[in-house]
């Protein structure tokens, strides 16, 4: 009957605990974050570009109207110039309508176009980021969490040894240096405890900050995420390098600044327009002012401007393409440091579990040698450090493990 009760009061603490997964934990920080909210409001930013661009290539309407209180008008009378002084206005419409700039604006609305593709990708490329911060810090609360179970049932063996050597201390079984030690390794595992819980809180907090919600402290974490699969191939190299959002975002950079240097180029040979305008004027007389007609415009000298503005666009398509290439390098590096470290820590893990088993046993048989005062407390001590090592070695282990396949997935673009 009190297992069935203890059953069920664990089932019951169970329903009430809060439940956190890491896509859950995601989705609220890429919903809430500032940082997120400003790229994507650059994606609105950047449509209001090719906008602008497109119109160039749409009629200019424009009405316009003037009034002069006074105005002098001259006009021949008898072999002479007679002025008049009259007020006098004007009002009309007016329209111009591009028909060739030899491809100028067009090549900037492809430019706009490709602003746009950057804008969205480094949206992604912030979600990606955004959702490895939030990887890494669940991932750290899970392994403090557990930091903490380990450390709890350090300091209560501990406490255990005290207590074991302070009765045989009475029994004068054993020294007063027993007593001692085993306290001061009490003090030492509940500073460590404390520690723990402190690096727990803090994980804790930032999450919660990256959520935009505040985390219940009784809240209960997805473990799984320590122990993810990654396979690891030759094509690994190149499938992160073919998603890698970076890359792509210097790619179009170099698109771009090409279309660029085209519409720089073009403005050297002007454009023909079309214009019509209808005004009614008023000056002595009112009339009807029509016009109908085409427009060729060719730049001869603009101080140098125009070939300066190309020029700048061609350095900058040469800056592009050199950061592209040292972005690629330095891909290349890190992933290839990402995948040697998860090898290594395979290994490490695998050596940690065989360290841990390793130490309980000889943990356990120490204990039983110590009672039967064959064995020191120095000896005990040592075999409990050893399985503390190894449990907190192997949850490392697991931990930076689970950060290089987040960076992975990160260099992937991944969410």
């Amino acid at each position: 009957m009190k297992k069935i009760f203890y059953i069920n009061l664990l089932f019951a603490l169970g329903l009430n605990a809060q439940v956190l997964s890491l896509q859950e934990s995601i989705n609220k920080t890429l919903s809430n974050h500032p940082d997120i909210k400003t790229f994507a409001l650059k994606v609105t930013q950047s449509r209001t570009g090719y906008t602008s661009a497109r119109a160039d290539y749409l009629p200019q309407v424009n009405l316009s109207a003037e009034y002069d209180p006074i105005k002098t008008y001259v006009f021949p009378f008898n072999g002479q110039f007679k002025t008049v002084d009259d007020d006098g206005w004007n009002a009309g419409v007016n329209l111009k309508q591009k028909i060739w700039d030899f491809s100028k604006t067009t090549t900037k609305m492809d430019a706009a176009k490709v602003e746009q593709k950057i804008a969205e990708l480094s949206l992604q490329d912030i979600k990606a980021l955004m959702a490895s911060k939030v990887k890494s810090l669940y991932s750290l609360m899970v392994v403090q969490a557990d930091a903490i179970k380990v450390r709890e049932q350090d300091l209560l063996s501990k406490e255990a040894y005290y207590a074991q050597a302070k009765a045989l201390f009475e029994q004068g079984l054993k020294t007063e240096a027993d007593t001692s030690r085993f306290l001061s390794s009490v003090y030492l595992a509940k500073d460590n405890l404390a520690i723990a819980n402190s690096s727990y809180e803090k994980a804790k907090n930032s999450l919660s900050l990256y959520m935009g919600e505040k985390i219940a402290d009784d809240v209960t974490l997805d473990a799984s995420v320590l122990k993810k699969e990654f396979n690891i191939d030759a094509q690994n190299t190149q499938k992160i390098i073919a998603s890698n959002k970076e890359l792509k975002i210097y790619e179009e950079n170099i698109d771009k600044n090409i279309l660029l240097h085209k519409s720089a180029k073009a403005s050297h040979y002007g454009s023909l327009d079309l214009v019509a305008s209808y005004n009614r004027i008023g000056s002595l007389n009112e009339y009807d002012s029509k016009i109908v007609g085409v427009v060729l415009n060719i730049p001869l000298y603009s101080g140098g401007r125009i070939s300066a503005e190309a020029q700048n666009v061609q350095i900058g398509t040469q800056i592009s393409n050199e950061q592209k290439a040292s972005k690629l390098l330095n891909l290349k590096e890190e992933i290839s440091n990402l995948l040697l470290d998860i090898k290594r820590y395979e290994k490490t893990i695998q050596a940690k579990k065989a360290q841990l088993e390793a130490a309980r046993s000889t943990q356990k048989v120490l204990e039983g040698r110590y009672k039967e005062g064959l064995a020191t407390y120095i000896e005990v001590l040592d075999a409990t450090a050893l399985v503390l090592s190894a449990k907190l070695g192997l949850l490392e282990a697991y931990y930076s493990r689970a950060l290089s396949i987040d960076r992975i997935d990160y260099l992937q673009g991944k969410i």
